[in-house]
């Protein structure tokens, strides 16, 4: 054979088809059926403080599907005479403040006290794609590892204060596992952080030192529902400044309206970095509890944000079933038109939806 034909020349390959591993089969994702929830063993997992059952039932909760809806309420209400023995804490602050950083110390010293604590980090949703990171979870490493710790990072998914729809519920379940300090981390500061303050015991607002340049860019609202300024990373060469901002606070907080019946708001200084100022914090929501106990408001504002949930979810169940009905969106999208075309106006078109 010449090099020309042998140059043109193919080998035979290896005769056998594969290269002796087994192939596996391919795995199908497949969404949880409503078989596949125990309610009996769900709740008893919650009740013995198992944090696997416990993220399970609140996927249960979150869930959008009509059949896990009336299952998770089902699930909710056996496990109703367990929960309330918690201190709600509610915190927020601006962004930058170092509220994941905070919670993850003051959590932990929690914690060493004997305390079970749980985390309900909200995380903004993409008004364009309704997407979240989720990443509080990984930003508080430390805490996460604790067995006495539950953090449950969930999206906005569009509700105004920066909670879940499901915030409420979520701290019911995690009340009727064991957990007797319920933090919730809020997205940040704003008017609709009310929605926060309408389901706490307790406020905490964080924030910076140089109050004067920070209070211009801060609604005078917010600070009249914090029941206590948080002063953070009063540390190194900042803590100076955090003492000074502190005294500036407490000139200020004189003219402004008490958030809690009863309580004076505080100002404190504190640095997660170092570790200062958390037991002073923990003394301050001690006190806080028993002064607003001994008045009688804790169970007054308690029953107020129940009877506040109850409306806000008949408006949340009014505006599913209104969007919800196919022929009502057309009608919508077609009243649209016409608003847009100049041939209606925004009230008439009010008006005709509800005829």
């Amino acid at each position: 054979m010449d090099r020309e034909k042998q140059s043109r020349q193919v080998m035979s390959g290896v005769s056998d088809k594969h290269d002796g591993m087994k192939a596996l089969p391919r795995k199908k994702f497949k969404k949880p059926t409503t078989s596949q929830f125990d309610l009996g063993e769900l709740a008893r997992g919650v009740e013995s403080g198992s944090r696997l059952h416990l993220g399970k039932a609140i996927t249960l909760l979150e869930s959008t599907n009509p059949e896990h809806k009336k299952r998770g309420q089902e699930l909710l209400n056996a496990l109703l005479p367990k929960t309330g023995n918690s201190i709600r804490i509610g915190i927020t602050g601006v962004p930058g403040a170092g509220k994941s950083t905070f919670i993850e110390t003051f959590g932990t010293m929690l914690t060493e006290l004997g305390h079970r604590v749980a985390v309900l980090a909200i995380d903004p949703s993409s008004s364009r794609t309704g997407g979240s990171i989720l990443g509080d979870k990984t930003r508080m490493e430390e805490l996460a590892r604790n067995p006495k710790a539950f953090i449950r990072p969930s999206p906005t998914a569009g509700t105004l204060g920066g909670v879940h729809k499901k915030t409420r519920e979520t701290m019911l379940l995690c009340e009727a596992a064991g957990y007797d300090v319920i933090l919730v981390e809020t997205v940040g500061v704003g008017q609709s952080e009310t929605l926060v303050r309408g389901m706490v015991d307790m406020f905490l607002l964080l924030v910076l030192t140089g109050a004067g340049d920070e209070l211009q860019g801060m609604k005078k609202g917010i600070l009249e529902l914090a029941d206590a300024m948080i002063v953070h990373k009063a540390d190194r060469d900042n803590l100076p400044l955090a003492k000074k901002t502190v005294r500036e606070y407490k000139q200020m907080l004189h003219f402004l309206q008490p958030a809690t019946e009863g309580w004076t708001t505080r100002p404190l200084a504190v640095s997660s970095i170092e570790g200062t100022g958390m037991q002073d914090i923990w003394d301050m929501v001690k006190d806080f509890e028993k002064t607003v106990k001994e008045s009688g408001y804790w169970d007054t504002r308690r029953q107020e944000q129940t009877r506040d949930w109850f409306h806000s979810m008949i408006t949340d169940e009014l505006l599913g079933r209104f969007y919800g009905d196919p022929e009502r969106k057309q009608q919508v999208k077609d009243m649209e038109q016409r608003i847009l075309n100049d041939r209606l106006t925004v009230s008439q078109a009010v008006t005709e939806l509800f005829k």
